[in-house]
């Protein structure tokens, strides 16, 4: 089924990510973009690289781990993963860490507390910044 979605157009992006597909349906993201809503997508590197192609005005926020140590750690813990599929994370990280260069913003992922935060900062400002002609205006027109 997934396969044949990927035929049918019906991701906005998708990847084989460590043996396993992973996307983010597109029906569901059209709607809530003509809705106006935000969009928020918790999505790795490659799909993010295949977003941006597709959304170029999208705003994208890249996490990043305190250090390489720090999460090599984290992801011990979640106890997730064999030894082999855990280098292989680890052997990727900072090639992923470089593409964060593409993001428009970098939020460091010290706390789930500090991180949201800092995100819900950037969406705030980005608002703002995108509906300055029509505050403005609207403003001017009373």
């Amino acid at each position: 089924q997934f396969e044949k979605m990927i035929e049918e157009g019906g991701f906005l992006e998708y990847a084989n990510v460590y043996g396993n597909y992973y996307g983010t349906p597109l029906g569901k993201i059209e709607e809530r973009r003509e809705a106006g809503q935000d969009i928020l997508l918790e999505i790795d590197t490659q799909g993010a690289l295949n977003v941006m192609k597709r959304c170029p005005d999208g705003l994208f926020i890249f996490l990043l781990p305190p250090s390489l140590p720090e999460l090599e750690r984290r992801i011990r813990g979640r106890g997730s993963e064999t030894e082999e599929s855990l280098a292989r994370r680890l052997g990727s990280a900072e090639k992923e860490i470089e593409i964060g260069r593409n993001y428009t913003f970098v939020v460091i992922n010290d706390t789930v507390r500090q991180a949201v935060k800092r995100i819900q900062a950037i969406m705030v400002a980005e608002h703002c910044r995108r509906d300055k002609e029509d505050m403005i205006n609207e403003v001017l027109e009373q």
